[in-house]
């Protein structure tokens, strides 16, 4: 890392935080619960999507005692869209955890906050510095690219070691004073957000660092921050039934382990079948297709895979109760929109049943 005094970027980045921070709803009232449930939403996800489920989560869990409280289907109906739904789980098995350990109120330092199931390093940080005003930095992908950039680092971002050095750095010149060091956590994220961008050229221009900045000064910033290739995802291929009898669609409960746990889905199987092969399948599992027909493909992409999937409508002349000894329930669409969380990855395919409906009828 390139040797400047970071201390020097706190008066100019705080002056530019005040005049340029976004009305954000978490910020009107920066409570303990609050900063922590906005930081886990906003994990993977970016701030204009996050808002309305923030709003629609606190109108059901305005507290931690109402989160520690709330039913599985229904925290995972809140959460329906959002994706990564382990987060949604732990921020329940943390919120058992601080009814039963702190009386409801989020412990109030850092090491206390990093034990709680689903809050790592960055969490931890935050809370305790929006929240507590404690010194602790919060260093994610837009701090790492702004330190990173700022300093001429050229260290792979993606490796622990760079973002354990970069949290040092940060922690050693941190505001002391509560209000600047929650203003410099917020402050650090809004100029990775709005200013040094992760996608296109940073907007150097508008930077209240960029005399500071080594990239900019050496010409840079096209190649940092530098971050080693992915691996290609794995491609796995599914076939999606969506079973219909009368007006209702049957569906089932994913396992409790793995991805997309304890969410409910469309019955399906893990390989791609074309029509007559679809037919058999389905008789094997003792369900009798009056009619089959097909619906659109659909790919959803995980992380580190990627679903391609065929999907089929199957017009059922009876209701079986189970499928390869999984149970079934069978839902109105009304139900399925209004009860039930399925993930994104079958979102298509809830959209593709609304249009076959409405054209069969």
């Amino acid at each position: 890392m390139q040797q400047i005094d970071l201390s020097s970027i706190i008066d100019p980045l705080l002056a530019w935080y005040d005049q340029n921070r976004r009305p954000l709803p978490w910020r009107d009232s920066p409570t303990p619960y609050h900063v922590w449930l906005s930081e886990i939403m906003l994990q993977q996800t970016r701030i204009e999507a996050v808002i309305p489920y923030y709003h629609r989560f606190l109108s059901v869990c305005p507290s931690v005692k109402a989160l520690s409280e709330v039913d599985g289907d229904q925290l995972m109906k809140l959460w329906e869209g959002l994706g990564y739904y382990s987060r949604a789980r732990n921020l329940k098995a943390a919120a058992r955890v601080i009814m039963e350990r702190y009386d409801g109120e989020l412990p109030t330092s850092y090491e206390a906050l990093l034990s709680l199931p689903g809050i790592g390093a960055y969490t931890a940080g935050a809370i305790a510095s929006i929240a507590f005003g404690l010194p602790e930095p919060a260093v994610d992908g837009n701090v790492l690219r702004v330190i990173t950039r700022l300093t001429a680092d050229e260290s792979d971002i993606m490796k622990e070691t760079t973002k354990r050095h970069v949290t040092a750095s940060l922690r050693a010149i941190y505001p002391r004073d509560k209000a600047r060091a929650a203003n410099m956590t917020q402050a650090l994220m809004e100029l990775g957000e709005q200013v040094c961008i992760p996608n296109g050229a940073p907007r150097c221009e508008a930077c209240p660092l960029g005399a500071t900045c080594r990239s900019r000064a050496l010409g840079l910033t096209d190649r940092i921050p530098v971050r080693a290739p992915k691996k290609a995802r794995k491609i796995q291929l599914r076939t999606v039934f969506m079973l219909m009898h009368e007006d209702k669609v049957a569906l089932r409960k994913r396992e409790d382990k793995g991805l997309l746990s304890g969410l409910w889905e469309f019955v399906g199987t893990e390989e791609a079948l074309d029509a007559p092969s679809a037919r058999a399948w389905l008789a094997e599992q003792g369900i009798i297709a009056d009619r089959l027909i097909v619906a659109p493909d659909a790919v959803h992409i995980f992380t580190h895979i990627e679903w391609h999937m065929r999907g089929y409508f199957v017009l059922c002349s009876d209701a079986p109760r189970e499928v390869m000894s999984q149970p079934l329930v069978w839902v109105t669409r009304a139900d399925l929109r209004e009860s039930y969380a399925l993930p994104t990855a079958f979102r298509s395919f809830v959209r593709a049943l609304d249009d076959f409906c409405s054209d069969e009828t």
